[in-house]
């Protein structure tokens, strides 16, 4: 079960404002403030707006801390706080942490090897370096900060990243390990050295004169993904504890499937046959057929082999026949958050389900025309639509394909 909530993101730094941009359609894209981008490619991303980690965390935690692992806190303590339970009526043992990440402390890496390599050659490297850089901070200063000695690590998938963290909780709590594991992913990728690593491999978009306009999934012209920042956090909850204490469910996963590609360092197949593996695997294990699924939030990051890939993955599951599922692409407004994008992506088919509604795909204007009209594409606006059965798509360098299903109870 699903008890929790909680989303920092550049549409919002809580559930309730990153909701309202979602359903209002807004991008999250500008022009980078973190750098000067001047030199680069690409001169946007989709930062967060608004946010000082001083308002949420004390000086010794942020001294401390990786911006990757202030996220994780900010959004694990509204999940917390959102879901509600009390660990003094708890064995502390019976809570867990599992977090993902995708690169960890990039901003510290990125920081220390270049105040060393302008020094004079004298290696002053903060004691804070490895702990701020190690990607296991992330779930480690969660559980250090709440007191919770269950389960903890970190997961690394990539782009799947946080799916992978998710299915592993929901593992571990069906196994009996854990009554409530906080759960989602974090990444604070917009420095120079990754903006300008992703740039260099042409993965990235270069609308740089129309950033908010630059995602545009399964778009004829879509020419690259947006990056983004934040952090997404769900509380996974054994069913018989939280209707025991009463608790507020959002909703049930009730599938979830891995598989590999085994193709390519950063290519999703082109047939996409290992993710429609996965997503046959989640269905398979719901127990339910892709006729049954209300929601796809595709993974679909606007980059052209991909976007496609995922549509022919989609199709060799419904026969190209007309089904009731909508689907849409939200990573035109949130941009892509790399190891966090399966958690933010989550909340949004859990918010679905509880809504009743359909997020759109911004930016889309004119379809590539591989793509048939027996998919459901959502464009432009929110729609009213039943949603019982939500599913969520991630894919990563790597050859991983993560997926999740959600229900409703």
């Amino acid at each position: 079960m699903i008890t929790g909530l909680g989303a920092l993101t550049p549409l919002g730094n809580n559930i309730a404002t990153f909701w309202e941009n979602i359903i209002a359609g807004k991008s999250g894209a500008a022009r980078i403030t973190r750098f000067d981008p001047s030199l680069f490619r690409t001169q946007f991303a989709c930062e967060l707006k608004d946010f000082n980690a001083a308002d949420f965390l004390d000086r010794t935690e942020i001294k401390r801390t990786d911006p990757f692992t202030q996220y994780a806190l900010v959004a694990s303590d509204e999940a917390i706080k959102d879901s509600g339970f009390d660990l003094n009526k708890m064995d502390p043992f019976d809570v867990g942490v599992i977090w993902g990440t995708g690169q960890g402390g990039m901003e510290t890496f990125e920081e220390q090897v270049e105040a060393y390599a302008l020094g004079d050659g004298h290696p002053r490297f903060s004691p804070f370096f490895v702990p701020k850089l190690i990607a296991n901070m992330s779930s480690g200063m969660i559980s250090i900060r709440n007191g919770y000695m269950g389960i903890n690590y970190t997961t690394v998938s990539a782009c799947a990243t946080s799916n992978t963290a998710i299915m592993d909780a929901y593992n571990y709590i069906r196994l009996g390990k854990a009554k409530i594991i906080i759960t989602g992913g974090s990444e604070a990728p917009i420095t120079a050295a990754s903006v300008g690593g992703f740039s260099s491999m042409k993965a990235m978009s270069t609308q740089n004169d129309a950033p908010e306009q630059a995602s545009r999934p399964f778009d004829v012209d879509r020419d690259g993904f947006v990056m983004a920042e934040g952090a997404g956090a769900l509380v996974l909850e054994d069913y018989e504890h939280a209707i025991s204490r009463g608790a507020h469910i959002y909703g049930e996963l009730t599938g979830a499937a891995m598989t590999s590609d085994a193709y390519h360092m950063t290519s999703t197949h082109p047939e996409g046959i290992g993710a429609a593996k996965a997503m046959q695997l989640a269905l398979q294990e719901a127990g339910i057929s892709i006729n049954e699924v209300d929601y796809l939030n595709m993974h679909a990051t606007s980059t052209h082999v991909g976007d496609i890939s995922e549509i022919k993955a989609l199709l060799s599951l419904t026969g190209n026949n007309k089904t009731n599922m909508m689907i849409s692409a939200t990573k035109s407004m949130t941009g892509h958050l790399l190891g966090a994008a399966g958690a933010i992506e989550a909340i949004i088919c859990l918010l679905s389900i509880r809504d009743q509604v359909i997020p759109p795909t911004i930016n889309t204007e004119n379809l590539d025309p591989i793509i048939p009209e027996s998919l459901n594409i959502v464009l432009k606006e929110t729609i009213d639509h039943k949603v019982k059965v939500a599913m969520s798509n991630t894919f990563g360098f790597g050859g991983h394909n993560g997926i999740v299903l959600f229900q409703s109870l």
